[in-house]
């Protein structure tokens, strides 16, 4: 536990949302990918879209960094496991550099410091000269404990913006490690939630051109360098990390020669792809196989022992899903078998009685749970929270309290009288970080094996939630007599 490791590093925060941090990454990771480099990207707070792009410029998994959906010691030993073996790590940061929850919980800035990594800046220079040279001195000593080491000039329009903009860097000893130019052919799609998923856009050739514009308009000797500098890190003790190793040996104990046969359905698509590719880990370690399946394309589940319905953009993809019945037939079949069922957000849209679209049309959906979900124009919800279960069900028991995020463009309008059917319950008791208001939030069915709600959590900082997940499909394996 004590042993250091040395991991090159380098946080790439942003003056604020919209500076073009994103594709400043996606560049850059690609361009290192082609120079024949082993670099490993990370996305700071609880981001599923920007990972996408990052895996597809680096061709490795990209991992979620964030210090309320994980604790400090969870995130710091996350970052170190996966890290070893890369010859770079590229963190991108969320926001401003200095924005993130209340107290600036999980902030580029935090994460940079608890990280010990030296951070640049990309500052966006549209319709600015000397003035981003003011922008970036403030950013510097607003916090003289976060390395702000150098900055990325982004959006220039010409040579003598960039001079201009250059000398009073210069000027002000800020090093400049990045001078890109304005370019619509690497701007990337958005949707209401953000950037068009990966999943949906799987354009290799874009990225491959992000990447040969990044290498010749950054200096990634300069940032390599600069990376190497970051001082050696060392594990810290870590409950989540303790409870995890104590869970698994105690089933190698008890069930030898069957631990690691528990299969989890997991729905990846155009429909339903967010997911934290460390969060899904935890419950391999736990001793489950993820197998992958498709609620748009496949016609019935794969064998499996309990299910999970990420969020996504079911809302885009209504229609399919709702057609396509002999896999809705299935999963109604099992969900009343009792396979445990769980439903983030967009999952939780699925197992609802329906979903209205952007354009006003209706479609059935499972109707797994008393609920029916209306898309808006405005946003409905975003932000940190904690979860209290308000019943014992397949995530735990009664009173047990998760950390999670919601971030949504649809409502339940025939929910405002909390009325259920059919003896469901409410799943959660939900109070909003930054104001403290409190609400209840999802459903869990009579039988306590479905359970959804519109909250995102990371099983990495909620292992008891994953291991009571993995135990119900356990139970349900024994006694369905797969």
């Amino acid at each position: 536990m004590n042993s250091c490791h040395n991991i090159p590093r380098v946080v790439i925060g942003a003056v604020s949302s919209g500076c073009g941090k994103t594709t400043v990454v996606t560049g850059l990771l690609s361009a290192l990918r082609q120079m024949g480099i082993r670099v490993q990207s990370y996305k700071i707070g609880p981001d599923y879209i920007d990972p996408g792009y990052h895996r597809l410029a680096s061709g490795r998994p990209s991992h979620n960094i964030d210090t309320w959906l994980l604790s400090r010691e969870t995130m710091i030993n996350t970052f170190i496991n996966t890290a070893r073996d890369a010859e770079l790590s590229v963190i991108e940061g969320v926001m401003g550099l200095y924005d993130g929850g209340n107290n600036g919980i999980s902030s580029t800035a935090e994460i940079a410091k608890l990280l010990q990594a030296p951070v640049i800046l990309v500052v966006d220079c549209k319709s600015m000269g000397a003035s981003a040279g003011a922008i970036a001195l403030g950013f510097k000593h607003y916090d003289p404990e976060v390395h702000l080491a150098g900055v990325i000039l982004n959006r220039l329009g010409s040579e003598n913006h960039f001079r201009m903009v250059n000398e009073a860097m210069d000027k002000l000893g800020i090093p400049v490690l990045g001078a890109v130019y304005r370019n619509n052919e690497l701007v990337m799609p958005e949707r209401h939630l953000g950037l068009l998923p990966v999943e949906e856009n799987q354009e290799q050739q874009v990225i491959d051109k992000m990447g040969q514009a990044m290498e010749k308009q950054l200096n990634i000797a300069e940032i390599m360098q600069l990376a190497a500098q970051a001082p050696a890190l060392v594990p810290v003790a870590d409950s989540a990390h303790d409870f995890i190793s104590q869970v698994i040996e105690s089933r190698k104990r008890t069930f030898p020669d069957d631990f690691g046969n528990i299969r989890i359905g997991v729905a990846r698509d155009d429909a339903f792809s967010f997911y934290y590719a460390e969060s899904l880990a935890v419950l391999e370690r736990l001793g489950a196989q993820i197998v992958e399946f498709s609620p748009l394309k496949d016609k019935k589940l794969p064998q499996a022992d309990g299910l999970i319905f990420g969020g996504g953009f079911p809302e885009m993809f209504a229609r399919e899903l709702s057609s396509n019945e002999s896999m809705l037939a299935d999963i109604q079949r099992a969900a009343m078998k009792g396979m445990p069922v769980y439903a983030e957000c967009g999952g939780y849209m699925y197992l609802s009685r329906g979903l209205t679209d952007f354009d006003g049309e209706s479609y059935p959906m499972l109707g797994l749970l008393p609920t029916s979900m209306q898309m808006n124009k405005k946003l409905q919800m975003v932000g940190y929270v904690e979860a209290t279960l308000q019943e014992d069900c397949i995530l735990g028991e009664k009173g047990m309290k998760l950390r999670g995020h919601e971030f949504h463009f649809s409502s339940e309008p025939d929910n405002g009288e909390e009325k259920t059917e059919n003896d469901a319950k409410r799943a959660f008791s939900i109070r909003r970080i930054r104001n403290n208001n409190v609400y209840s939030g999802g459903f869990i069915n009579a039988k306590g094996n479905v359970a959804g709600s519109y909250l995102h959590i990371h099983f990495a900082g909620c292992p008891e939630a994953a291991a009571a997940f993995v135990r119900s499909c356990w139970n349900y394996k024994i006694n369905s007599g797969w």
